[in-house]
């Protein structure tokens, strides 16, 4: 059974289209198909929304997939998966933005940008997972957009792509829309992205050689009705991929 949970977060990010995170939150989850739907309703803080998030996930072995929102809703999800599967996890992380700033380096305080830093253990402390990841848990994918620190932290840590993922390992799919190329229906479109094709055969990749331990969609900001168009292919097949071994 699939289990999609809509988190329509968008205080996480500073982009002026941030609201419409709302309204995409609630389409994206109605692309799911034939899933169990849980929508969590925002608190007054961040770690009010994550607190939420984490008591709404099934305790069973329900398939997630988390849809946002901005990057932020991941927060939780993925700690459950590392939580589960311990080491063996490998979090793939599709985005045209590292989401790797720290407190100390972001300049603008969003935490979207600073997400999957937490998630390794440095964020602003309320929101650090334990356990956290390893950076050898990371494989990063259709990042072309990072601050000097981010890249810093990429090199000094050797996060890599998904050649680096150990065979054994159980694999959790985070894709921020951003990462394709010519969409606009997102807060800070970056050129030089990838297809749709292009991503779905990455993940089709992934899946035939690993489980799948959850899938997060993030990002829609309803703009340009092909955008709307292209997701209600692209999100089917991105489930049905997930959820196919």
């Amino acid at each position: 059974m699939v289990t999609v949970v809509e988190v329509p977060q968008w205080q996480g990010s500073l982009s002026p289209t941030a609201p419409r995170l709302v309204e995409g939150a609630a389409r994206l989850a109605a692309m799911v198909p034939g899933a169990r739907h849980v929508r969590v309703e925002t608190g007054a803080t961040l770690r009010e929304t994550a607190d939420r998030v984490r008591r709404s996930l099934p305790d069973d072995d329900d398939f997630v997939v988390t849809v946002g929102g901005d990057c932020g809703v991941e927060l939780e999800p993925i700690a459950s998966a590392l939580r589960r599967h311990g080491d063996r996890l490998a979090l793939v992380w599709f985005d045209a933005h590292g989401d790797l700033n720290s407190p100390a380096t972001s300049a603008s305080g969003a935490f979207h940008g600073m997400i999957l830093r937490t998630l390794l253990g440095e964020g602003p402390p309320e929101l650090v997972p334990a356990p956290a990841l390893r950076p050898g848990q990371v494989s990063m994918v259709g990042t072309r957009c990072l601050d000097p620190a981010e890249e810093d932290y990429i090199r000094d840590n050797g996060i890599g792509g998904p050649d680096t993922i150990d065979a054994d390992a159980v694999v959790y799919v985070h894709v921020d829309l951003d990462v394709l190329d010519g969409f606009a229906s997102v807060g800070y479109p970056e050129p030089d992205g990838l297809s749709a094709e292009a991503l779905t055969a990455a993940v089709a990749r992934l899946t035939a050689r690993h489980e799948i331990a959850g899938l997060g969609i993030t990002e829609y900001a309803p703009a340009d009705p092909k955008d709307e168009e292209l997701l209600r292919r692209l999100v089917p097949d991105l489930v049905r991929l997930c959820t196919s071994r």
